[in-house]
């Protein structure tokens, strides 16, 4: 989308917090960080700092900016904007129509009538609007996602999802909008866009009135392939884990594990008897795959 990324800074970042300190980390490192914008300039004043030595171990300087002066900038082509969730749909509409491209952190929006509001002004202007789904750009999803396509576990059956953690509470977005995104994104990538038939989702609040913080979700596909997520910011324990099922073996993605261990396929498969079906297991078998920052990867994309 960006082009000549390593020697063109045509790239601004809206929003230093973070997680937007790494992207803006990963855009310096690919020589296409121009400048910075966030509410607090001091906090964009450091970010720019340490950003602008994350090329190639040189060091080239990295614009504080206001947004007014990246939507003024004709030399900016592309946007990232890493601000938090509300404000993500009033941002992106002023930045496409400056004629910028965006990369808008998940999630795009908080409402359906915001995200096509987006789509609608980036069709308009002509311009790309690129999600962050993070776990797309994963190694060991793409190793993943090229096993099924290869037939390495046979027919698709099942896809489930967990992402659950003691992590950050959101006070605006639930864990609808925080934590499942990455995993619909899989799933969208995994069942080549074909679109749900039907979805049942349960949201609980425990925490903060009308911001949810679990959520289970379950849909199926016009093909007999079933999916279900889970995710929660109140669990004791990590789990960041993707198992695909199929009828001949399946495949668990979990990022909790060291590199070598991150992806694992393990042979399985019904056998049918006269009385009740078994399940036949074969021993499990690590997928080699080469470790990289899947960050960088998106921003390169972008």
């Amino acid at each position: 989308m960006i082009t000549d990324i390593h020697t063109t800074r045509n790239v601004a970042l809206i929003g230093a917090g973070l997680w937007g300190r790494h992207i803006a980390r990963n855009l310096a490192g690919l020589g296409a960080l121009k400048g910075i914008c966030d509410h607090s300039h001091e906090q964009a004043a450091q970010i720019a700092a340490s950003s602008g030595e994350a090329y190639s171990g040189d060091t080239y300087p990295v614009a504080v900016l206001s947004l007014d002066d990246i939507l003024a900038d004709p030399d900016i082509a592309g946007v990232a904007i890493a601000t938090p969730a509300p404000s993500h749909h009033d941002i992106a509409i002023k930045a496409l129509a400056a004629g910028k491209h965006i990369y808008v952190e998940k999630p795009l929006a908080l409402s359906l009538a915001e995200a096509t509001a987006i789509a609608d002004a980036a069709s308009a202007a002509g311009k790309h609007v690129m999600l962050g789904h993070l776990l797309r750009y994963h190694a060991a999803f793409i190793a993943l996602d090229a096993a099924v396509a290869a037939g390495q576990i046979g027919a698709l059956t099942h896809i489930r999802a967990s992402r659950l953690a003691p992590g950050r509470i959101r006070a605006t977005e639930s864990a609808l909008y925080d934590l499942c995104p990455h995993d619909l994104a899989m799933i969208h990538r995994l069942m080549r866009g074909a679109e749900p038939t039907h979805i049942s989702c349960q949201m609980i609040c425990h925490i903060t009135p009308g911001v949810d913080d679990i959520v289970t979700a379950d849909m199926g596909f016009a093909n007999g392939v079933s999916a279900s997520i889970q995710a929660n910011w109140m669990n004791p324990v990590k789990v960041h884990n993707l198992t695909v099922i199929g009828d001949e073996a399946a495949l668990v993605f979990d990022d909790t594990k060291p590199w070598e261990a991150k992806l694992t396929r393990y042979p399985m498969r019904i056998i049918r008897h006269d009385s009740a079906p078994d399940l036949e297991r074969g021993e499990a078998v690590p997928i080699p795959i080469t470790a990289s920052e899947p960050l960088k990867d998106e921003m390169r994309a972008f």
